[in-house]
């Protein structure tokens, strides 16, 4: 096959507020881009697996920003749908500080890609590959976009390509309800489910400890590996082939929290891939607690680094 993922998302670039800053005072901002399908694949690609990222951009300079990020650590951007006119989607990110928490404040219609349709993509293309990574964020933008997750998942299992979805709710695109009917069906034909334990509650009613609405989802929605996160109380995984498994969360200290949670997914699926998810939790949480101590929504990693011993000297 071409590659070993391939996923589709909206480009965009984030604008953060400096600590200390409200955005309504801010003189001043770091520019860096996002997506967090996008994410997935430039993490898997620093670790060597092939992968391909599709999207509906804007030509320009901001669109041209948002791609080199990604074309830069070797995500394969041939599939990019590019416009002649239209804007690209901003979000704005203050980090807060206890007691203030992290705000977000979101600049993304009238982009594109909210109005793409499946036959804007290639197919073909895209689903050669080993695995196929949708998220609910996607899925949240418009019926569109819906629409487009909602095609490429019934292609993806007519065609036997595996599905990992990571239903990753954001309460500003959407309620619960609304979510858990768009992604119920998606999550009935996933090998690989990503859902926390508060995600599973809002979208899909499961509530209870964490390892115990890990393993409802996996009953519920039949996936063969179910892993979920439950902030810094634990990750659960939910296996057909490892049972059940709990793994305890190591507090960092935090300088850039967006993009760990990507992050934590890349890194599972790098496990994923060579037939180890539990190889692969660990592969996430390392990367993770990386992803919070730089800035910026893509983690730069090497697959030497996922080895590296805890340590806070200097590796020379």
């Amino acid at each position: 096959m071409t590659y070993d993922l391939s996923t589709i998302g909206e480009g965009q670039l984030r604008l953060t507020v400096n600590q200390g800053d409200r955005l309504v005072s801010a003189r001043s901002l770091r520019m860096t881009a996002a997506c967090s399908e996008a994410n997935v694949a430039g993490l898997l690609a620093q670790l060597g697996r092939r992968t391909t990222w599709a999207s509906k951009l804007p030509q320009g300079d901001l669109g041209e920003r948002c791609l080199q990020e990604f074309r830069s650590v070797g995500v394969d951007l041939s599939h990019m749908v590019r416009t002649e006119s239209g804007r690209i989607a901003l979000y704005f990110m203050e980090p807060g500080e206890f007691p203030m928490p992290g705000k977000v404040t979101y600049d993304r219609h009238c982009t594109p890609f909210r109005e793409c349709t499946p036959e804007d993509f290639d197919w073909d293309a895209l689903l050669d590959t080993r695995v196929l990574f949708l998220t609910g964020i996607t899925a949240a933008l418009t019926e569109h976009t819906a629409e487009v997750v909602q095609h490429a998942a019934r292609l993806a299992a007519a065609r036997g390509v595996p599905i990992a979805l990571d239903v990753n709710h954001r309460s500003m695109l959407w309620t619960g309800e609304q979510a858990g009917r768009v992604l119920g069906p998606i999550a009935e034909q996933t090998d690989i489910l990503f859902c926390s334990r508060r995600d599973g509650a809002t979208v899909f009613g499961i509530e209870g400890a964490g390892p115990d609405v890990c393993r409802a989802l996996r009953e519920r929605f039949g996936a063969r590996h179910v892993v979920s996160t439950d902030a810094v109380d634990g990750v659960y995984v939910s296996s057909a082939v490892h049972g059940e498994r709990v793994f305890e969360v190591q507090r960092v200290p935090v300088i850039d929290r967006p993009g760990a949670g990507d992050s934590f997914v890349a890194a599972t699926l790098h496990g994923y891939l060579d037939g180890d998810v539990l190889a692969g939790v660990g592969y996430g949480q390392r990367t993770a607690s990386y992803a919070l101590t730089h800035h910026g929504d893509l983690t730069r990693i090497s697959a030497r680094e996922l080895d590296i011993p805890v340590t806070t000297d200097i590796v020379r």
